[in-house]
């Protein structure tokens, strides 16, 4: 087999989250205006049940099949066995999950048929093999096929859904991209595969190892998707669910500029780092990667605040005004996952921690859902808000306190003091000061508050010399060939 391309992976992996990031804000302003906050939380209520079921189908073996793939993949042989090894497992495991989800569909009797929609999704899981061409470095034929389906569940939304009364359609549009991207898969699996007797075929060998891959999967999901269900299962409003959906919406797109792709880059040499004992070049990438990610963070954080009162109305309609006050109590947990997200990435895993992470992540879960338990049904969506921030706090806290040094409380002070100070006074410009500016529209008052509140916080750093703006100084000087007398 050809030896793949890193390079080349690398802009397709980009090229593919790029897509990712880009449809959800076409299709949230759409969406927001023809389903409502009704249909939205309807629709979020739902996919949130269906994604427990998906997770049991799949178990570990997303993470799990790739990384045995990849430790075989020039024994042709060996992957065909293992590829079927771990997909029989995968069907196995949905033969249960769908009976259950069977007797779901039979007792929700509201929701039946969007639930029967769902089905697809869970099928879908059953067939998405995506696994093994990711353990093959095979990323080209996984975007493309990705970005396809993405594009044509885009035009199957813009046709069929058209008004409220079309969230059975939005279902079906959303559930069957889902199967067919995974049934796609398929075509291109003889290529890589040879025949395999049954009786070489040894399943049960895998099922203790991807249930620890599964086990943080569902930890996670606890406090992504729990929150979800239980705001139906307790308020039994959709319209709260719709809210909290489109909240979260925002503040996923945050979390993604401020550490997604730093995340990436900085992990895989931080492993290689750590295998060669390498630790104080090892901090000294993690502090910087820090002081980026707060440089990042901080003005999301700070720019959402300023934002909201124009973002919301103009972004998702007047029906979703609920949801400014819910990215005031939301913002600050860009900063405190970037913590989390960037320890876990570039210090537990590279180091050989994963297990430990994992606690922390379980024992954040059960606090997360404890404290759903008691706020959602005395401040619904908010209640839901509250916990997720402190139970992420509780999180990067314990991330921090035992991650040998490699981060402090001192350090985030050192690094973010002047980031707060001059994202404070952004927030006071945008607030106060944006009310004298005249604008034709929503849309270009926004567009100032966005352009003024920038400028604001990039030139106060500057006058600050916080460090994050100093090295990106030293980097720009350095790529314009600019002479660095510090050698």
């Amino acid at each position: 087999m050809e030896e793949p391309s890193i390079k080349k992976n690398y802009i397709y992996d980009t090229l593919y989250h790029g897509m990712t990031f880009f449809i959800p804000l076409i299709t949230a302003p759409y969406l927001s205006r023809i389903l409502g906050p009704d249909g939205v939380g309807t629709f979020s209520y739902l996919v949130s049940i269906q994604t427990y079921f998906s997770m049991f189908t799949a178990l570990g073996t997303i993470t799990y099949g790739a990384r045995a793939i990849a430790q075989n993949r020039d024994n042709q042989y060996e992957i065909s066995r293992l590829f079927w090894e771990i997909e029989i497992l995968t069907i196995a495991a949905a033969g249960v999950t769908l009976s259950a989800w069977l007797g779901l569909i039979i007792y929700l009797e509201e929701y039946r048929w969007y639930l029967t929609a769902l089905t697809m999704c869970i099928l879908g899981t059953v067939f998405d093999i995506s696994w093994f061409f990711s353990g093959l470095e095979q990323y080209k034929y996984i975007a493309l096929r990705n970005t396809f389906f993405k594009f044509l569940g885009l035009i199957l939304l813009f046709i069929f859904v058209k008004s409220e009364k079309d969230l059975l359609y939005y279902f079906i549009v959303y559930s069957l991209t889902a199967l067919l991207s995974g049934l796609s898969m398929w075509i291109k699996i003889r290529k890589f595969i040879v025949p395999i007797k049954i009786n070489e075929l040894h399943i049960k060998l895998h099922f203790k190892e991807t249930l620890v891959y599964f086990i943080p999967t569902i930890a996670t999901s606890i406090y992504t998707v729990l929150d979800k269900t239980l705001i139906g299962l307790i308020t039994k409003e959709s319209v709260q669910n719709g809210y909290y959906e489109q909240a979260n919406q925002i503040i996923n797109i945050a979390k993604t500029v401020t550490f997604g792709s730093m995340n990436t880059v900085i992990g895989t040499r931080l492993s290689y780092l750590f295998a060669k004992n390498q630790i104080e070049e090892a901090k000294d990438k993690i502090e910087q990667s820090f002081d980026f990610v707060f440089l990042i963070g901080f003005g999301c954080l700070f720019g959402i605040l300023g934002v909201a009162d124009t973002l919301v109305p103009l972004y998702f309609g007047k029906r979703f005004e609920p949801v400014e006050g819910l990215l005031y109590i939301l913002a600050p947990i860009i900063i405190i996952i970037s913590i989390s997200a960037c320890l876990g990435s570039q210090y537990y895993i590279p180091a050989g921690k994963r297990a430990q992470s994992a606690k922390y992540l379980i024992l954040g879960s059960i606090v997360n859902l404890i404290l759903n338990i008691f706020l959602i049904p005395l401040l619904k969506a908010k209640g839901a808000s509250m916990a997720s921030v402190i139970a992420e706090l509780f999180i990067a806290g314990m991330y921090i306190r035992n991650c040998d040094g490699f981060f402090s409380i001192r350090k985030m002070i050192t690094l973010s003091k002047y980031k707060i100070i001059a994202g404070g006074l952004m927030f006071t410009v945008i607030k106060f000061l944006m009310q004298f500016l005249p604008a034709a529209s929503q849309l270009l008052y926004l567009v100032l508050q966005v352009i003024c509140g920038m400028g604001v916080y990039l030139v106060l750093l500057f006058i600050l010399k916080d460090t994050s703006i100093i090295k990106l100084k030293m980097i720009s000087g350095r790529k314009y060939g600019r002479k660095d007398n510090s050698k």
